[in-house]
């Protein structure tokens, strides 16, 4: 006999079939009148998060709102991640009630606005205002080619008509899901360092997580609590596992066994692309061995790329 009971997922599954904690964010986009709009949201998550060239969020929504109409007319917007604070989340509540003009969300909204890095980088286009109370900020571009959705229009209120794309633009009568590309990631600097230095508990953020709309008249969401650490297991390989994954490469470049040494470390499922780039490194370099002086140079260019890659964020 099972120890669970059976749920029957219902629209909106996430709020009315499961317990399913979200973050809470205000998605800033461009208006008609070329002011900054704002909307609170839950459903967005990392799309891609490596090997595509660039990275992207995607975002759900009603196809008739003002976030996705004004991505569907000017492929514009932010993600702006606020901290736990009770009149932040009030106002977020606020902010989401369906129907509402963009005149009527934003009139009287306690949430400051200024410029992000985007504006000042190109200071011929329009871009969407970041809220100067976040603690992080995604500004993005809506990649409307995906799914041929570049054809897609605004204006349509009461419900689009087929067909529907699958994953991006119009994907039913009422929803829409938006492949966005991170154009700029902006961090306060006491997280910025957080990240950049070395995390600690008490450098994270005070997170708000939203449970959403559950019993007809509340949305609820969960204070934040102090995170905590928990070491990662140490499971290292020997050189002979090293080596074995180094012989299956296709290349005439060799690694010595101390070499092979300063990579038992490095997890199994990584290893053949560090390999790779190690091999990538030699034929750069016309380096037939890759011996431990070899390895110590390629360690300290990954370091130094990395160094250099925080240094630009």
């Amino acid at each position: 006999m099972s120890s669970f009971k059976c749920l029957e997922p219902k629209d909106n599954f996430y709020q009315t079939s499961l317990f399913y904690p979200m973050p809470v964010v205000m998605i800033s986009t461009l208006a008609d009148n070329g002011e900054t709009s704002l909307g609170p949201y839950s459903l967005i998550a990392p799309y891609y998060i490596a090997g595509k060239g660039y990275y992207a969020m995607l975002l759900e929504c009603r196809n008739s709102s003002n976030t996705a109409q004004n991505i569907l007319k000017r492929g514009k917007c932010a993600i702006n991640f606020f901290p736990d604070d009770k009149k932040y989340f009030k106002e977020a509540v606020r902010m989401g009630w369906p129907g509402d003009t963009t005149e009527e969300k934003m009139k009287d909204c306690i949430f400051e606005l200024e410029d992000g890095q985007m504006a000042g980088e190109h200071p011929s286009e329009k871009f969407p205002k970041v809220l100067k109370d976040a603690f992080q900020v995604i500004e993005c571009t809506w990649v409307k080619e995906l799914d041929n959705a570049q054809d897609d229009k605004a204006g349509l209120l009461d419900g689009y008509p087929e067909p529907y794309h699958n994953f991006n633009g119009i994907t039913s009568k009422f929803g829409a899901h938006f492949i966005l590309k991170i154009d700029k990631i902006l961090m306060k600097e006491k997280y910025y360092n957080t990240i950049v230095d070395g995390v600690t508990a008490s450098g994270f953020p005070r997170v708000p997580v939203d449970y959403g709309y559950r019993d007809s008249k509340n949305f609820w969401c969960s204070k934040f609590k102090r995170p905590y650490p928990q070491l990662l297991p140490m499971r290292e390989t020997n050189v002979s596992s090293v080596r074995y994954a180094a012989e299956r490469l296709q290349t005439d470049v060799k690694f010595t066994d101390d070499a092979l040494a300063m990579l038992v470390k490095v997890p199994r499922i990584f290893l053949p692309l560090v390999l790779k780039g190690c091999v990538e490194w030699a034929e750069q370099n016309n380096c037939k061995l890759i011996t431990e002086v070899e390895m110590k140079i390629i360690n300290d260019k990954r370091s130094k790329e990395k160094a250099e890659k925080k240094g630009k964020k």
